[in-house]
């Protein structure tokens, strides 16, 4: 059957994320990305004109699920403190953490590559805008007390970001469980509320 234009770059957006994950944004090539589907490297090209733009738009795919998430998440309907503790608890690593194994490398890269710097600038500000809304949202519905809500989603996504990297790249650094603690403990001190607090709202 043969695909549309919209099939064939869904397509090969991902065997890209495949590719990235296994070798790494430096060591792929286009070739391997048709390789792995079985046609040409012209193919390739004539969808995404160069391997840096064929990364970049695999990197915005790869965040597409996690934004959706995210925002399923932070729409529910419930306490703000709630869906805070959800969507971090949610975005920091699990297990082997191969989407955040992904992430390190698109760091590494974009400081090399204008246009996945531009990717992953603007998905990082959808989340921080995201997370910023719904703690404007709990200090409008008197949950908690928080004076700069842009500040609180910065700090909270370094954090974690910076959690994901001992975590991902220095296995044993810190556990998990360890890295959870000092989410909630930050947390509850960027909204004013004691940490118990969270505990409950899990409930």
């Amino acid at each position: 059957m043969r695909l549309s234009v919209a099939e064939r770059r869904e397509e090969l957006l991902r065997a890209a994320i495949g590719q990235i994950e296994a070798r790494g944004v430096a060591a792929v090539r286009i070739s391997d990305v048709a390789a792995v589907l079985g046609v040409s490297n012209a193919l390739v090209l004539y969808h995404f004109s160069t391997k840096e733009n064929l990364v970049a738009a695999a990197f915005a795919r790869a965040a597409e699920d996690d934004l959706a998430h995210l925002r399923a998440l932070l729409g529910r309907r419930t306490t703000a403190l709630r869906r805070l503790r959800a969507a971090l608890r949610w975005y920091a690593p699990t297990g082997k953490a191969k989407g955040w194994r992904l992430w390190v490398e698109g760091w590494a890269a974009a400081l090399r590559e204008p246009a996945l710097r531009k990717v992953a600038r603007d998905l990082d500000g959808q989340w921080k805008a995201a997370l910023t809304e719904v703690v404007a949202q709990g200090v409008a519905a008197g949950e908690f007390r928080c004076p700069d809500p842009d500040g609180t989603a910065l700090r909270l996504t370094a954090l974690l970001d910076g959690l994901a990297v001992q975590l991902t790249c220095y296995g044993g650094t810190v556990s998990r469980t360890r890295a959870l603690k000092w989410v909630d403990e930050a947390l509850a001190r960027e909204l004013d509320v004691e940490r118990q607090a969270l505990t409950t709202a899990a409930r």
